[in-house]
């Protein structure tokens, strides 16, 4: 049996010249994804890690299974992939939604004039160097009515949307 070739650790950079499709015991390429086996930095064992295309960093990086021998990894296969491919794209999507959860909140509050409601919504812009944040009103239509900058650390209450309607959605200070 001839002995498994790994990537070097440094090849990440090479995969985005790789072909599109590659199936090797490994490293596979498809569907946007590449599966690559690494050594457990850990322990004695294997890795495995999942990239994205265009993606710098792994979207996942767990356990894999020894092979037959208890040496060498178990090669890649189709089945692994895919499933590898499922778990990768949940991480990413959890992470995606526990990311707009932080840039992104809503309340609704009643007019003090007893018009209705108002949505407002606070959404964070995480500029690198000035950071900000949009406070939005929005009618029981949907219709934007007024929209301010406000600080990145703006905190979003009931309190602080229903003090802002009642100003007439002056900046808050």
């Amino acid at each position: 049996m001839t002995e498994p070739t790994f990537p070097p650790p440094d090849s990440a950079t090479d995969l985005a010249e790789a072909p599109e499709t590659l199936h090797e015991d490994t490293l596979w390429r498809d569907n946007g994804w590449t599966a690559r086996i690494i050594k457990n930095e850990d322990d004695d064992g294997w890795a495995v890690e999942m990239i994205k295309d265009g993606e710098p960093e792994p979207a996942l990086v767990g356990p894999w299974t020894m092979g037959r021998n208890k040496k060498d990894p178990k090669p890649l296969d189709t089945a692994a992939f895919n499933t590898l491919v499922k778990t990768a794209s949940e991480v990413l999507r959890r992470h995606e939604q526990q990311l707009r959860a932080q840039l992104h909140k809503r309340v609704t509050v009643a007019a003090a004039s007893g018009d209705g409601e108002w949505e407002v919504t606070l959404d964070i812009v995480p500029d690198e160097d000035e950071p900000y944040a949009l406070l939005t009103a929005l009618d029981a239509f949907g219709e934007q009515h007024a929209q301010v900058q406000v600080p990145a650390n703006f905190k979003l209450s009931r309190a602080s949307a229903a003090s802002w309607v009642e100003n007439e959605f002056r900046r808050p200070g």
